[in-house]
């Protein structure tokens, strides 16, 4: 097993929590299926949480290092976190990697697989849209007042793309603010002493390779 790992362990109640009890058997599932190869496990995630209950911090923790760090979200059991919708939700929006130990033949495609009822339903209305439409316009009706020449498209692209920037952009730093505000808490006071911290804790810069105070005070202004 090669590359970055963040695992991700939930148990439902604060009693399993306290004692170790299925955590500690997520915890050997995890170190048993990453025995052997070149791999990093940046860090272990548990969360105390109900299956019932949708608000999964720890589990927003887990997909923002994974983001971070380029790493796969590890998982030791998915028959049960496979039928939460708030985690497959989650998973889906992050655009993260995901491997599940009980079931190594299974990846993160099998999230696009739970999300297909979904995504068939949005197809079906997207194409009602389009019928409507086309029916519109076999009527005469002017879509839009509008007439789209090539400069235009080419325009709405650079802005398109431009916006797609700007959007990863913002989840970047929303991922990795609270990891900076953490060091300040303790004690890194100056732009030097938070990217000496980050590059300590082996936290990548925003492009790869290492911090600079420069870039820690761009997420900083921002």
């Amino acid at each position: 097993m090669n590359g970055k790992f963040v695992a991700y362990y939930r148990v439902s109640t604060q009693r399993q929590g306290k004692s170790g009890l299925g955590l500690q058997a997520q915890r050997e599932a995890v170190t048993s299926f990453l025995n052997g190869g070149r791999w990093t496990l940046v860090a272990e995630i548990k969360e105390i949480e109900s299956g019932k209950n949708s608000q999964r911090p720890e589990l927003a923790k887990a997909l923002a290092l994974c983001r971070i760090h380029r790493a796969t979200l590890l998982v030791a059991k998915l028959d049960r976190l496979a039928r939460n919708v708030a985690f497959i939700s989650a998973l889906m929006e992050s655009g993260v990697k995901f491997q599940a130990v009980d079931m190594p033949e299974v990846n993160d495609m099998v999230v696009h697989i739970l999300a297909s009822v979904a995504q068939g339903e949005a197809k079906a209305i997207s194409d009602r849209t389009k019928a409507a439409l086309a029916a519109a316009k076999a009527r005469g009706t002017e879509l839009g007042g509008l007439r789209w020449d090539i400069t235009q498209v080419g325009e709405q692209g650079r802005q398109a793309a431009l916006e797609i920037r700007q959007e990863r952009a913002a989840k970047y730093r929303a991922d990795i603010l609270p990891m900076i505000q953490e060091k300040q808490k303790q004690g890194a006071e100056t732009l030097k002493a938070i990217s000496d911290a980050l590059n300590a804790d082996g936290t990548p810069a925003p492009r790869g390779g290492m911090w600079s105070p420069v870039q820690v005070r761009r997420i900083l202004a921002a």
